[in-house]
């Protein structure tokens, strides 16, 4: 027996950045395999590059400091269903976030270049002929909502990716687009690897988490793809947290 959702995004196109490893790979097969059609953006020269399965997607080479290169990325679209704000990163260029460099480095990473992106495909978004309408989902964290004090930039960027989902979600509510946010709990991927060096940390989470474990990277992609579905034609503004309830501890 069976009870898993199968979603039907036929002819829909769809912008997933970072959609090279973890929920963002994860976010952009499931797309691909119910028929979307998906841009995905990575940080190296070509798809060749990677050692991943990118096949029946488009790439885009994008670094989220790169004000021109997300410029040019936003006005290749003139019609866009789905834009998936997934890629970012903690300690970006290896910079301590507890200093202002590292701290401004986070939250431009973090939150400025997924605004820069967001803003600019407006129109493409508009554009949308989507039932539910064009659908915007931004990445948050826990981080957003209890402290981790060894990346304070990231949690506070994450913090304001909450609230520009509020906002973008009330501006934008007449031009037919959603904007939510997803809020994962720890997820096993290429960015909370290093736990695996440090026994005890990797320990103290599992142990916070009601469910046990680390999720999987496509147990985040589901709930996304519920968020850009017509079946969510009445969520805006919203943060689904999907964390195993580590968040209730």
């Amino acid at each position: 027996m069976t009870n898993r959702v199968r979603f039907d995004f036929t002819g829909s196109t769809a912008l997933v950045t970072g959609g090279t490893s973890g929920i963002g790979h994860a976010t952009a097969t499931l797309l691909r395999d119910s028929g979307a059609h998906v841009t995905i953006t990575g940080t190296r020269p070509g798809p060749e590059d990677y050692d991943v399965d990118l096949s029946g997607l488009t790439y885009r080479q994008l670094a989220l400091d790169d004000s021109a290169g997300i410029e040019a990325l936003a006005d290749s679209f003139t019609e866009l269903d789905i834009l998936i704000n997934n890629a970012g990163a903690n300690f970006p260029g290896g910079l301590d976030e507890s200093t202002a460099e590292g701290f401004a480095a986070s939250v431009d990473v973090n939150l400025l270049a997924p605004y820069r992106l967001t803003e600019r495909l407006h129109g493409a978004l508009r554009a949308s002929k989507a039932d539910g309408g064009a659908s915007v989902v931004m990445f948050a964290s826990m981080a957003a909502i209890r402290a981790v004090p060894v990346v304070p930039g990231y949690g506070s960027a994450k913090a304001g990716m909450l609230s520009l989902t509020r906002n973008l979600a009330a501006k934008w509510a007449g031009d037919g687009i959603r904007v939510n946010a997803v809020v994962p709990g720890i997820v096993a991927t290429r960015m909370t690897a290093p736990m695996d060096y440090v026994p005890e940390v990797k320990q103290q989470q599992i142990d916070h988490t009601p469910l046990g474990r680390f999720a999987r990277p496509e147990e985040i992609a589901s709930p996304i793809l519920y968020l850009c579905s017509a079946n969510a034609a009445y969520s805006t503004g919203s943060a689904l947290v999907v964390d195993g309830g580590y968040s209730v501890l």
